[in-house]
């Protein structure tokens, strides 16, 4: 027997289900964008306004002012919902909204046609609190910070010129792609070394300290470019890991981090030697593009062949100057032997008159003279008398002449001390008229006087 199917509302779906009927079998053919309708309206007949709650990730603003983000599961569940909210809603939101934060939306569900996703139209969003995820980094953060890892005296300069750029990232990333094209328009004379890392996951971490640990143990490059493409909190989340942050600290090359979009701020930029907002600005920063490059050296090398140019044309009228003076050597050797001829006449003429001043000078020179010697001649004679009568006093036989007799030893030698004699010993007595031997009977010492 054959059933056909005949249509009949389904409850709650939006759209008829066809129900079995006798005769031929009949096939109902969906347009793609009819069937996405259908599923719209069944879900907003179905659910209507619904408020959910969440925490916020991916945010964006676009130009036009709309905003697009996605909503994840506060309580771990790995479930995501995309959200967009259209510029007159976002006009009445009284806060800004971050990664992270958890929040209360309004809207409608409905399937975005362009994708055939599930998407929610949010009508309004309120704050409740910081999520979770962005809690932790917050930690994070406040600790690495209490241990100095973010301090700037630490940081390093990157190389002006660098001959090699390490790169860690994925082999498959797009930030892989637009640092090698920034690099080869700017500074193709720069040689890249990859170090291949994973940049997401649960792996990522370990995957990206043991690229680091390797770019710095070969040495092989001048600085290292820490790079990722955009992405939510947690799609970024290796980058907060604190064995990668401590990885970068430690790094024997300075690191320049370019991870995610100018609004992204990991622990890896915070630690880095330098940040770079986006992937393509770390190339840029990492090396100085050619043409400039050149374009100064041009300008320096001009600047010197200007210096040189005019060094060398004083230099040559310093020499013309001098070529003058010598051309004609007659008439500098006839100023030279005119003043020769006039010092010798000023000599000529002040030897004449000194002269001239001494003539008169020798017989009143002499009658001085004669008078100083005879008063230097009368006062050595009396200085002379003066010495001659103090030698005859200190004179020992004019003291012997008064009686006195002085005592000496066998060898000649003074006795100046009774105590120095010893019984039996000789000495000799002198006077002023004569000498004598004796022998030492006694020695009888006086008694010190007062």
């Amino acid at each position: 027997m054959t059933r056909l199917w005949s249509s009949e509302a389904a409850p709650g779906l939006g759209f008829r289900v066809a129900e079995p009927q006798e005769g031929p079998p009949a096939r109902i053919s969906w347009g793609v964008a009819a069937l996405l309708v259908a599923c719209s309206d069944a879900l907003a007949a179905r659910l209507g306004a619904v408020v959910v709650r969440g925490e916020l990730s991916g945010f964006a603003r676009a130009p036009s002012g709309h905003c697009y983000f996605s909503l994840k599961d506060s309580g771990g569940a790995n479930a995501l919902l995309r959200c967009a909210m259209f510029r007159r809603a976002t006009a009445l939101v009284d806060f800004a909204p971050a990664d992270g934060q958890q929040v209360e939306v309004r809207g409608r569900l409905g399937i975005y046609d362009a994708r055939g996703e599930l998407q929610m139209v949010v009508e309004s969003l309120q704050r409740l609190g910081a999520g979770t995820l962005y809690e932790e980094f917050l930690r994070r953060r406040a600790r690495m910070q209490a241990q100095g890892l973010f301090d700037a005296a630490r940081k390093r300069p990157l190389p002006t010129f660098p001959a090699a750029l390490g790169v860690v990232t994925s082999l498959g990333a797009a930030a892989l792609h637009d640092v090698l094209t920034t690099l080869r328009r700017r500074a193709p004379q720069v040689r890249v070394v990859v170090y291949p890392s994973l940049v997401q996951g649960a792996e990522a971490p370990a995957a990206l300290v043991a690229a680091l640990q390797l770019a710095g143990a070969r040495r092989e490059v001048d600085a290292l470019l820490l790079v990722r493409g955009g992405g939510s909190l947690e799609d970024l989340w290796a980058f907060n890991d604190e064995r990668v942050v401590q990885a970068v600290v430690a790094s024997p090359l300075p690191v320049l981090c370019g991870v995610g979009h100018e609004t992204d701020v990991t622990l890896c930029d915070l630690a880095a030697d330098l940040r770079a907002p986006t992937p393509t600005a770390a190339a840029e920063l990492a090396a100085p593009a050619r043409d400039e490059a050149l374009h100064a050296l041009q300008a320096r090398q001009a600047g010197l062949q200007r210096a040189a140019t005019r060094s060398l044309q004083a230099a040559t009228q310093r020499l013309d100057t001098v070529a003058l003076r010598l051309g004609q050597p007659a008439r500098s050797v006839l100023g030279q032997q005119q003043r020769l001829d006039e010092a010798a006449r000023r000599m000529l003429r002040a030897l004449g008159q000194q002269c001239a001043r001494l003539a008169g000078e020798p017989p009143r020179l002499a009658a001085r003279l004669q008078r100083a010697m005879a008063v230097q001649r009368q006062t050595q004679h009396l200085r002379l008398g003066g010495a001659e009568r103090q030698l005859l006093a200190h004179d020992p036989h004019r003291v012997l002449q008064r009686g006195y007799a002085w005592v000496e030893a066998g060898d000649g030698r003074p006795i100046v001390s009774a105590l120095s004699l010893r019984p039996g010993q000789a000495v000799r007595a002198v006077w002023a008229d004569g000498r004598a031997r004796a022998e030492i009977l006694d020695v009888e010492p006086l008694p010190p006087t007062a």
